[in-house]
């Protein structure tokens, strides 16, 4: 018997259901790949593209934001020290800067008190989650596949996610409407649909005008709240006007990110939240209280750092990541160029063309699972993420992601010749 007794002694049955979920060990099982085949090509990662990374630029980004508080601000130096040593508003030191970011880049006109910097936005999934989750009543709609960050923050919060089907256009607002009609007829409260209009994670969609402007009609019809999660609306061959921009019933609750467009390492995120609530101010106002209970405040040197690039790009994010888009454009051309050369015509096996984001879907006629993710990493050195993580382990078992955002044309060439080969190899197999 250990020192503690055999009173310490835990099972999984009695902690969060969430952790024996499959969504949330999912990531892992690639961390670990990666670890276990460290020559493998990882086309799994979504990740910014590095060879820009300098530490210098982070030193550069903070005496930006001190000059800024120094003299836009009139700020005295103690007061500048404070800022970057103490603990932060909850809402955020930047809230007004980011305002000033989505006016430029977005045509989003966006209050500062209407806006909560968060610790990514996966924190900010979480709040909104928890904000509107009142009672067993409540259900959240998202597009199937969706993206697991936002899966794993339902299960955090007991929120129950109903699909809603994706097609080539991104969310379908028809069937959204026939999934408002069934949560209804089961005595259920649909919140919010989740939703990535531009270049969604996994598939790499978007959605073209016409169907934004519909499914801002939906949600106005039926009092329902869209959460816009827009991480990769910058890196496209064309850019439309995201849904907050467009909204002008209040429907569309903003989910931001610098990760892709800033800094990973950062870890800011923010909330665009403008509703109003009878009796409670904004609904940032709500989001406000629920994170000073669960991470105080978003770090204000990484605040900083973000604060720091927007200023000296005159708070355009287009502006700073011009090298980044045309990488990234780069790369998704040679990728479906690579995919044609070596799997153009084999039965049965295809991709789409996205116009811009991280990802490309890939579709074969065998079943992609997480024993043959680590076939291809042992014997073809080659990682991808099958796509059944984010069907929740329900569909999607012949579909895998490529990310093409990390890799230099040279390892995407290799990549996907290796891919080429696994593939080439799994279709001489007998069928079951």
């Amino acid at each position: 018997m250990d020192s503690y007794g055999l009173s310490t002694q835990l099972s999984m049955e009695t902690l969060h259901g969430s952790l024996t979920d499959p969504a949330i060990s999912s990531m892992n099982l690639l961390n670990e790949l990666i670890d276990e085949y460290p020559v493998a090509i990882s086309m799994a990662a979504g990740r910014p593209y590095e060879e820009f990374f300098d530490v210098r630029l982070i030193h550069e980004y903070i005496d930006a934001y001190c000059d800024h508080l120094r003299h836009d601000r009139k700020l005295a130096e103690a007061v500048v020290t404070r800022t970057l040593f103490q603990y932060g508003t909850t809402k955020g030191i930047i809230a007004d800067l980011i305002a000033r970011n989505l006016a430029e880049d977005e045509n989003i006109d966006a209050a500062a008190e209407s806006v909560v910097v968060t610790v990514g936005a996966q924190e900010a999934m979480f709040l909104i989650l928890r904000t509107l989750r009142a009672d067993e009543r409540d259900v959240l709609l998202a597009p199937a596949p969706t993206y697991v960050g936002l899966t794993g923050a339902a299960l955090l919060t007991d929120t129950p996610v109903w699909p809603v089907q994706s097609t080539a256009n991104g969310v379908d607002p028809e069937d959204l409407v026939l999934q408002l009609k069934r949560a209804d007829e089961q005595g259920k409260r649909v919140r919010a649909c989740y939703v990535t209009p531009n270049f969604a994670n996994p598939t790499g969609t978007s959605m073209d005008l016409p169907a934004r402007h519909r499914l801002l009609e939906v949600a106005e019809a039926n009092g329902i709240l869209l959460l816009e999660d827009n991480a990769y609306g910058l890196f496209g061959s064309e850019r439309l006007p995201s849904l907050k921009s467009l909204d002008r019933s209040g429907n569309v609750v903003y989910i931001g990110s610098f990760a892709k467009t800033g800094m990973p390492g950062a870890r800011v995120g923010y909330v665009v939240a403008d509703q109003r609530v009878a009796g409670g101010g904004l609904l940032a106002d709500q989001l406000s209280k629920l994170k000073g209970m669960l991470t105080v405040n978003t770090s204000p040197i990484a605040q900083a750092v973000i604060a720091g690039k927007l200023l000296l790009n005159d708070f355009s994010l287009t502006k700073a990541n011009a090298r980044e888009i045309a990488i990234y454009q780069r790369n998704l051309q040679l990728t479906l160029s690579e995919l044609e050369r070596t799997l153009g015509g084999l039965p049965e096996v295809g991709w789409n063309t996205p116009t811009g984001g991280f990802f490309v879907t890939v579709t074969v006629p065998f079943v992609v699972d997480d024993e043959l993710l680590a076939h291809a990493a042992r014997d073809h050195g080659v990682l991808f993420t099958p796509m059944h993580h984010f069907y929740g382990g329900k569909d999607g078992f012949n579909q895998l992601r490529l990310s093409i955002s990390l890799l230099t044309p040279e390892l995407i060439k290799e990549g996907v010749t290796r891919l080429a080969a696994l593939i080439t190899a799994r279709l001489r197999w007998p069928r079951a």
